[in-house]
């Protein structure tokens, strides 16, 4: 399985949602830096399971042992290795699943390309489980920007079609979700406990920021820092879709009204608006890098769906047994994060900006 990252640092991600544990390992860090232990485990925090009415049931402490790269809690310079340990697994639930796929989930196309030898228990090495271990990257990432000056914030903008239209201009990570406006979050939060009650679910929208960053960062054509961010986000297994700055509302309008004007302030060269999300032919311009990720409802749900057999080759009616979100949204929010400074802090160790 191919879940590496490949740049000036480099990830690898192993394990499966029920296997005794999983882990990263990243290469490229400079030496020397402290990481804050106690801001790292409050972001794993924010997406760990169990903790609330709008996730999973399964409870995971989300702790991380680290197994190289650290003399106490500064970098060396080797490989970092760190694991968490799956202490809360029922295999048993996925049991009809090793003949019975999900719809709208990768059990098939994993039968197709494994043979049968995939790991089905809780989604296997396809499970959203294993964003942890990108947030464990993303989070020191995360604090490797902000000692330059450059923050990465996200938020939930939509959710079952319920919106977010207030201004994204202040962190909400401190709020357990993770919404600007708390009445529109009220209603989020009552949509998904309807669609729970269902045993269905729902999907939504997250917005992204990263401010601070510098103009030049990124490269024309395939190295373009929106490449870079989007082989990152489409790591996170339930987002279907991508746009940067307006994305597909820039189709609807003429050329006058997207362009953003330029001006000096202060003086710098910065734009009347932000319509191409702080991009422009692959590299940054100096304004806020805006993107906006589309995430899929949760696939596994307690109503009764079509399905198939795979061993009598007929039809089959699928009933899902085990703990599962009724919405990913709130807790893919410090993933979205977790990518955003992945695919930042590799693009200034590409340009020479960012000494190890």
């Amino acid at each position: 399985m191919s879940s590496f990252y490949h740049g000036a640092i480099e990830l690898s991600i192993f394990g499966q949602s029920h296997s005794p544990a999983i882990g990263v390992t990243v290469s490229g860090l400079p030496a020397g830096f402290t990481i804050d232990m106690g801001e790292l485990g409050a972001f794993l925090r924010r997406r760990a399971p169990g903790q609330n009415a709008w996730s999973t049931p399964r409870k995971e402490a989300d702790a991380p042992e680290f197994l190289s790269g650290l003399v106490g809690n500064v970098t060396c310079g080797a490989p970092l290795c760190a694991v968490i340990r799956n202490t809360n697994t029922r295999s048993q639930d996925y049991n009809d699943l090793v003949d019975i796929p999900r719809p709208g989930h990768a059990d098939l196309t994993a039968q197709e390309k494994y043979h049968g030898f995939q790991d089905v228990a809780g989604g296997g090495h396809f499970s959203g489980r294993l964003t942890a271990p990108l947030c464990i990257a993303g989070g020191i990432c995360k604090q490797l920007l902000k000692a330059k000056g450059i923050e990465v914030l996200a938020r939930i903008d939509a959710i079952a079609g319920i919106e977010d239209s207030s201004d994204f201009t202040s962190p909400v990570d401190q709020k357990e979700f993770p919404v600007t406006d708390d009445e529109i979050a009220e209603q989020m939060k009552a949509a998904i406990a309807q669609a729970r009650a269902e045993e269905d679910s729902v999907g939504g929208v997250i917005r992204c920021a990263v401010t601070g960053v510098p103009a030049g960062l990124g490269e024309p054509m395939f190295g373009g820092l929106e490449n870079k961010i989007s082989q990152l986000v489409f790591a996170i297994p339930a987002v279907k879709g991508l746009e940067f700055g307006l994305g597909f509302a820039a189709s609807k309008l003429r050329g006058s009204e997207n362009n953003d004007a330029y001006r000096m302030e202060n003086g710098r060269i910065v734009t009347e608006t932000n319509h191409c999300g702080g991009i422009l032919g692959g590299i940054s311009n100096g304004m806020p890098i805006v993107f906006r990720a589309a995430v899929k409802p949760t696939p596994s749900i307690g109503k009764a769906q079509h399905s198939v057999s795979l061993s009598a080759m007929q039809n089959e009616e699928l009933h899902i047994h085990g703990r599962h979100d009724p919405c990913i949204v709130p807790r893919a929010v410090p993933c979205m994060e977790a990518a955003a400074a992945i695919a930042i802090y590799d693009a200034l160790l590409e340009s020479g900006t960012y000494r190890r």
